[in-house]
């Protein structure tokens, strides 16, 4: 047995926090664990800029593959999304040492792009769920809670309801999977449930990235689709006159792929927590 704290490592692959989201989710971590608060580690570069990024590729890459790496870390967790993890995917991927398989890799949206390079990559620890960034949501200090205790824990109640040891599972951003597909790191999704969620993309939009992804052949080995909550969907011109839901449905119903139903997952902070592969293994 060890009294060692269990820690955290926070990367930025894509967009920049300010530093007052890493002190609020320090309170919060350590208003709920007191005596067994867990060590997180903001590294520097979440509060860099360089235009988009935080950090330019090299320093993004760099900070990713020092915490992955080292082995007093026990979780790598991603800030934010924004856009910019699928730039360092083939600069981190042959950096990664035996070590970095160890550790529970989670973040959503554009950390999503990591996410499966590593799940490809046979990493066994990956999970969709909330970032640090969704503190300043309404709502976000629960969406932090429910990382921590899913990490600290293994509580089950962190789970998307429908996750069960008995099924493999995997959770992305539409448009995010949708350009990751015929891409070296489209990951192996047979046999999989498959989540997927957006957020402020049109209908038509929405509509053809599910064509994309339907049209698929690893996509249609899956064992059938979820749709999680797609927000903040712009007005149409004229109006698309189908739900994100109608939509899903026509295109799995096209390419003979089993409409689940909707998840629990979304950019908001309800949020909830789908690990890739067999749900509750190498917890």
């Amino acid at each position: 047995m060890t009294d060692r704290r269990f820690k955290i490592g926070v990367v930025a692959p894509g967009s920049r926090i300010e530093p007052e989201i890493a002190e609020k989710v320090i309170q919060i971590a350590t208003s709920l664990y007191q005596d067994r608060t867990p060590e997180i580690c903001f590294h520097p570069q979440c509060f860099l800029s360089s235009g988009h990024f935080a950090g330019n590729d090299t320093t993004r890459c760099d900070a990713f593959v020092e915490i992955a790496n080292d082995e007093s870390f026990d979780a790598v967790w991603f800030a934010r999304g924004g856009y910019g993890s699928c730039r360092l995917i083939d600069h981190v991927l042959p950096k990664l040492s035996g070590e970095a398989r160890n550790k529970h890799y989670l973040g959503y949206s554009d950390a999503g792009s990591i996410l499966a390079a590593l799940y490809k990559e046979n990493f066994t620890k990956v999970a969709h769920g909330p970032m640090p960034a969704d503190v300043n949501r309404d709502g976000g200090a629960a969406a932090i809670a429910r990382v921590l205790s899913y990490l600290l824990d293994c509580d089950d109640s962190s789970l998307e309801a429908t996750v069960s040891p008995a099924k493999k599972t995997a959770a992305f951003n539409i448009s995010i999977l949708s350009h990751l597909l015929g891409t070296p790191f489209q990951p192996d999704l047979s046999g999989h449930v498959l989540m997927l969620e957006e957020i402020s993309e049109h209908m038509y939009r929405i509509d053809r990235s599910l064509f994309h992804i339907t049209s698929n052949p690893g996509i249609r080995e899956v064992a059938g689709i979820m749709l999680g909550r797609c927000g903040n969907i712009p007005s149409n011109d004229p109006d698309f006159g189908q739900t994100e839901e109608q939509v899903a449905q026509h295109w799995c119903a096209v390419a003979g792929i089993p409409y689940l139903g909707r998840a629990d997952i979304g950019h908001d902070t309800e949020n909830r927590i789908v690990p890739f592969g067999q749900p509750l293994s190498g917890r």
